[in-house]
């Protein structure tokens, strides 16, 4: 596996801008009533693969590596002309290959067949294994051979300095070592690392695990998502967001009345010389001082401004989530998050459960559904295959993308 992510394919060929991503989904956009819903099927997939490879014992990083490649794929296919649940099944076989984790291509199919038959209703996921193995063949042209992915997990753990451990999952290898200099080096000096509470870590973790519900993966490298969740991290994890706040009450008058003092003995004596050794022998009752969170971050060698804006679209993906039906079981930092901004609701949150529990649909909630977004596919499908049966020029289309490239290779 490369260790220098800015020499890897990742980064020069997989960072594409947004203008790409229209074109990938104009097909799609043909097809749906609302633009809205692209991002509620980024969510829905995203899950879909989180638990089929929970129930193939898949480790994190495999499955976010899965879900870059469903996310690869599709800068070059749209959902209406594809199967996005054999795609998926596909994603997870491959990815598993590609990090060393391999599993059977029977247990892909059977888990797939049993994950989306029985809680999404999808009948015509193959039972037939050349199935799935002719959908790797297509995959990984569609990837042009490139497997390696990198992720924002490393540049977490290096910047905090931890190797994993406690309730946070094992460390997980990321994009560039901290000895490698052929690249930008995002980590500023390399001197002293970020001091987090381990609930902040988990919540960073987390956080990044949510940016695979969305399009960030394929937007910006790895190292400026992990920073965008350090700092929302900062901003949302209470305790943390408590210290900064205060040590820089506790340092705003002791750098006011240092300022005052050199001030008046400047005004009052003339600059006394010191020798080294005085100047450095210690206090005998100094303590070390707390961290300087703010400092350290701005000590980075990253864009800020653009670290913001990252920022900005995760928080907009929760907004988005929030409208989403959660499906159960999905872990995320999302739930931590509304926790705390719903206390003051907690009569009406009860309520709209027991209403959910009841069977109400997702136009009385006012909620996007699993459910409704499998028909929401389905619908896509059908239409474009009607559309490619009866084209406006009366011409057939050709379907298999494999074909029509051999047929104009000759």
């Amino acid at each position: 596996m490369a260790t220098n992510f800015w020499s890897s394919s990742h980064y020069k060929r997989w960072i594409v801008d947004r203008a790409t991503l229209r074109q990938a989904r104009s097909d799609d956009v043909l097809y749906l009533d609302d633009p809205d819903l692209l991002g509620f099927l980024n969510i829905f997939f995203a899950n879909l693969i989180s638990k089929l490879g929970k129930k193939l014992s898949l480790r994190q990083r495999v499955i976010a590596t899965a879900t870059v490649f469903f996310r690869r794929f599709y800068v070059k296919n749209s959902y209406c002309e594809t199967d996005p649940f054999i795609v998926i099944a596909a994603c997870c076989y491959v990815a598993a290959k590609a990090e060393e984790s391999p599993v059977h291509i029977k247990n892909v199919v059977s888990e797939a067949r049993m994950l989306f038959g029985e809680e999404y209703g999808i009948k015509s996921f193959p039972s037939d294994n050349s199935k799935l193995a002719e959908m790797e063949f297509y995959l990984v042209d569609e990837l042009e051979c490139d497997l390696t992915v990198f992720h924002p997990y490393r540049t977490l753990m290096t910047l905090c300095g931890k190797e994993g451990g406690g309730s946070l999952p094992e460390a997980e290898a990321g994009e560039a070592d901290a000895d490698d200099t052929d690249g930008p080096r995002y980590w500023g000096t390399g001197e002293g690392k970020l001091e987090l509470q381990e609930g902040a870590l988990q919540m960073a973790w987390f956080i990044i695990n949510d940016t695979y519900r969305s399009e960030l993966c394929l937007f910006y490298p790895p190292h400026l998502i992990a920073i965008a969740a350090i700092y929302l991290t900062l901003v949302f994890h209470a305790p943390t967001r408590a210290a900064i706040q205060h040590a820089q009450a506790q340092a705003q008058p002791h750098a006011s009345t240092s300022a005052s003092h050199s001030h008046s003995h400047g005004q009052s004596h003339s600059p006394t010389r010191r020798s080294s050794r005085s100047a450095k022998k210690p206090h005998p009752q100094a303590h070390a001082q707390p961290q300087d969170i703010v400092g350290f971050m701005a000590g980075l060698n990253v864009s800020m401004p653009l670290v913001a804006t990252v920022a900005q679209e995760i928080i907009a993906l929760y907004a988005l989530w929030d409208r989403y039906s959660e499906d159960p079981g999905v872990e995320s930092a999302r739930a931590a998050l509304l926790q705390r901004t719903r206390k003051g609701r907690a009569g009406r949150a009860e309520a709209q459960v027991q209403q959910e529990a009841e069977g109400a649909t997702a136009a009385a909630t006012g909620a996007v559904t699993p459910m409704f977004l499998v028909q929401v596919l389905l619908g896509m499908r059908e239409q474009r295959m009607a559309d490619m049966a009866h084209p406006a020029s009366g011409r057939p289309v050709v379907v298999n993308k494999m074909l029509e490239r051999t047929q104009a290779a000759g």
